[in-house]
């Protein structure tokens, strides 16, 4: 990525320290990536992103921000993208998953935050990403505590809008969302200087929709016996889609949704006959955070799901692309955005029985259920997850984590011992 010095500096990035990420993740996505065998070969394409992650992407915005677009930098998949595209803007993510950052963000934040939060503030405020530099708005969210005292922190160095989340799912709280996205569409409007019609709402909601439709076929390849790309390269796909053009985006999650259709018709799986099924479910997994899968996957398991943000929440369910109205599209895309069943909400039955669902969907042999340090919303209503699938006879097991390697050893062997027992 040495091209794109110039474009850092210009970034006002900190090189010398973002040089040291720069040979450090080389060597971890070869180590957990490129090691596997017979991957699939649209795997390529995203090999090559991540080859070029902090290059080839962020000079395609800058590009577009000379033409006029603004950049929307998003920290959770509750904002709905749909209305930012409509206003000719672009969508990137910004959820920080490298510990790499987590000092930055605890130069301003307790110890005791999760590292996703402080990854992505450590993130903006060392300057080491031209994600976070780019962006010239944040778009926010109340999902937990801590995220909305780190939005206070951002606010004093970048604009910084806040979307208010209903905290249950009544009928008013549906029409509350409906309200919360007409009220940020007005916000979009303002900042990118263009108008929201019906017309170019509707080709929004159906650009992403295609996206998610993509999305599904590449997981749903893994319902089989067969399974024909490992969890960490269907993991890979999905962290990369928060940051990539969505039409982009679809194209190739069905380039490769098709090459694994015809693995399966093959045969051809990554994986030996009898090795243990697994679903994850949890908090999500911002790129480059790819120890759990790798573990798994290196200790006999393989993971065919992953019920989180970075999982099938992020595809499922559409956009009904039917409404005449403005008034009708927002409220369309309330009530899909509000089937995703983050732990933030309660009650949160939802959720339950999603990863009840998908675990029967995917033929697991049994569930690990991980919680990021720090998170309480995930980590009490694991107490629920447990009990649920304990009574439904799917094995469980509950792992507590964060970014960095210390506990990799230990992990390896709970899982493994895991494994073992579905055996």
């Amino acid at each position: 990525m040495s091209n794109y010095v110039e474009m850092w500096k210009d970034l006002g990035m900190d090189l010398d320290t973002h040089d040291l990420l720069c040979q450090v993740l080389p060597t971890a996505f070869g180590d957990v990536y490129l090691s596997q065998q017979n991957r699939p070969e649209g795997m390529g394409f995203w090999d090559f992103v991540v080859s070029e992650i902090h290059g080839i992407r962020p000079a395609e915005l800058i590009e577009a921000q000379k033409n006029g677009q603004k950049v929307f930098g998003t920290f959770c998949v509750y904002v709905p993208d749909e209305v930012v595209i409509a206003a000719n803007g672009i969508v990137t993510g910004l959820c920080g998953g490298s510990q790499f950052w987590v000092p930055g963000g605890e130069k301003v934040l307790p110890k005791s935050t999760c590292p996703l939060i402080k990854a992505s503030v450590g993130a903006r405020l060392d300057r080491t990403c031209p994600f976070f530099r780019i962006a010239d708005m944040y778009v926010g969210e109340t999902t937990c505590d801590g995220k909305k005292k780190a939005w206070e922190i951002l606010a004093q160095d970048v604009p910084m809008y806040i979307m208010d989340i209903p905290q249950m799912k009544r009928e008013k709280d549906i029409q509350k969302w409906a309200e919360e996205i007409e009220a940020f569409a007005k916000v979009v409007e303002d900042f990118t200087g263009n108008k929201i019609t019906v017309e170019k709402l509707n080709e929004a909601i159906k650009t992403i929709n295609e996206k998610r439709k993509a999305m599904a076929r590449v997981f749903n390849a893994t319902k089989g016996k067969v399974i024909p790309i490992s969890g960490k390269d269907r993991l890979l796909m999905t962290q990369i889609a928060f940051f990539d053009d969505p039409t982009r985006c679809a194209q190739m999650c069905n380039k490769l949704a098709d090459e694994l259709d015809q693995r399966v018709k093959d045969g051809v799986s990554v994986f030996p006959e009898g090795t243990k099924r697994i679903l994850l479910t949890g908090t999500p997994m911002a790129i480059p955070n790819w120890k759990l899968h790798h573990i798994i996957e290196t200790s006999g398991g393989a993971v065919v799901c992953e019920e989180m943000c970075t999982g099938t929440r992020y595809f499922e369910n559409l956009v009904d692309e039917c409404q005449t109205t403005l008034e009708g599209q927002f409220r369309a895309l309330s009530e899909r955005y509000m089937k995703n069943n983050c732990a933030c909400f309660t009650p949160n039955t939802g959720r339950i029985d999603d990863i009840v669902r998908l675990a029967r969907e995917y033929q697991v042999d049994g569930v690990i259920d991980v919680n990021l340090k720090f998170c309480c919303l995930y980590d009490t209503e694991g107490y629920t997850v447990e009990k649920a699938l304990k009574e439904a006879g799917i094995p469980v097991l509950g792992i507590e984590t964060d970014y960095t390697d210390t506990d990799a050893e230990q992990l390896r062997t709970r899982i493994g011992a895991f494994i073992e027992i579905l055996g």
